[in-house]
């Protein structure tokens, strides 16, 4: 993870870097705001901690340009300032977390760790999914196996969706009656038997390799034998 700190005190900010750094993180600094927008400009960082009463250019004032231009970093803000007026001030200005000092180095770090729990964006699902020559494609609502297409109904389509997601792997009864059906408790049918039984003959009957297995005692598992 790469920060970024904003901190005009020389030793507050060497003392910051080492324990920082101590930490696993990689750390640039700037030691005024000037210096500390350009650096949070031209680089991405995956948080910022940035003192408010900077020289040349003030820490609201560098949250503020960012935010302007769009740039959603997230930032907590170092301050001496600790009313409840600055902090909602802080926060206002497009601070995500305010820190007053003299504060604890522990509180700093999990600060910080929360703030890039926070910040980071899960990775959006693949709308393409592939095993060997069968594709799906999940914003179209297709799929073909061999450039042939396969009909399939609503359910059937979210079921090989929920197993093609996790290739390779065996996916319980549970998993499939909670992922598939949205259901928290074994409805004693064979719900899943009928379900899987047609997505069977219409995956795999008309070719050698079939895909869809059965882990006998455990699941079911999708894979290219």
């Amino acid at each position: 993870m790469h920060l970024l700190l904003i901190e005009d005190d020389l030793d507050a900010a060497g003392y910051l870097v080492r324990a920082l750094t101590e930490a696993g993180y990689q750390v640039d600094h700037a030691a005024d705001g000037r210096d500390g927008l350009f650096h949070a400009t031209e680089r991405s960082y995956d948080g910022i901690i940035a003192d408010r009463m900077l020289p040349y250019l003030d820490g609201l004032t560098v949250i503020e340009v960012l935010r302007k231009q769009g740039n959603r970093t997230p930032v907590l803000i170092l301050s001496a300032l600790g009313s409840v007026d600055h902090r909602v001030e802080g926060l206002r200005a497009g601070g995500d977390d305010y820190l007053t000092k003299p504060f604890a180095l522990s509180e700093l770090l999990a600060r910080i760790e929360a703030l890039l729990r926070r910040g980071q964006v899960a990775p959006a699902p693949e709308m393409k999914l592939r095993l060997a020559d069968l594709e799906m494609d999940v914003l179209a609502r297709t799929v073909m196996r061999a450039g042939r297409r396969i009909d399939l109904t609503a359910r059937e389509f979210k079921l090989l969706e929920f197993l093609l997601r996790r290739a390779g792997q065996v996916v319980t009864r549970t998993m499939l009656l909670e992922g598939v059906w949205d259901l928290h408790f074994d409805p004693q049918t064979n719900v899943i038997d009928v379900h899987m039984s047609r997505l069977r003959q219409a995956v795999d009957r008309d070719f050698d390799r079939p895909l869809i297995h059965t882990v006998r005692g455990a699941g079911y598992t999708v894979r290219a034998d």
